[in-house]
């Protein structure tokens, strides 16, 4: 389980398929303790350490993951974003998130507004029922509020923190990002469709 706020923003040291699995090897943050099969976000997808070095920790991602997520364009020297699983007691400044991203979206428009930036995304149209006006989103594993909504794309405003401690504030026009809708509004769609 995550929040959704970026920890840290780190570089993939490598990345090689082997078979059908790819292994990412990325930066581990200066003092971060990390721990073999501990779960960790990576650009909002849920993660499992299955290697440590010194300086770099491994994930691997499997076909279901690399067909869903931005996972499959990781390669050498892309920066993403890095948030370690909540613990009983710590705070949730952003939404709950699982780290299971539901699918990949593109990047429909940028706009510069002095420090800030509004940022629009398309959103595939089995996800639009999920997303509320000023309710809460993932984009990349960063918990979102959303400015505005369309029949088809939503709109965020990125805040100067926003672009300078997260991947967000080097998306152009085109990139794709990874999406987790709101988890409470999943679970209760779930539950009104059974009513």
């Amino acid at each position: 389980m995550f929040s959704g706020i970026i920890q840290k923003t780190a570089r993939i040291s490598s990345a090689a398929k082997v078979r059908d699995v790819l292994r990412v090897s990325i930066e581990k943050p200066s003092g971060w303790k990390l721990a073999k099969g501990q779960s960790i976000s990576v650009d909002g997808i849920c993660s499992t350490i299955v290697s440590l070095g010194k300086k770099t920790f491994d994930a691997e991602y499997m076909p279901e993951t690399l067909t869903k997520t931005t996972a499959a364009s990781f390669t050498k020297g892309r920066v993403v974003n890095l948030e370690r699983s909540l613990r009983y007691g710590d705070p949730v400044d952003g939404h709950f998130l699982q780290g299971h991203v539901e699918t990949t979206a593109r990047v429909l428009g940028i706009k510069v507004l002095g420090t800030t930036k509004e940022m629009t995304v398309g959103i595939p149209k089995n996800l639009r029922h999920f997303i509320a006006s000023k309710g809460s989103i993932a984009i990349n594993g960063v918990s979102l509020t959303v400015a505005r909504k369309s029949r088809a794309t939503v709109t965020f405003a990125l805040i100067p923190y926003t672009l300078a401690h997260t991947n967000l504030g080097l998306l152009k026009k085109g990139d794709r990002v990874n999406i987790e809708t709101d988890m409470l509004a999943r679970y209760l769609a779930t539950l009104l469709s059974k009513v």
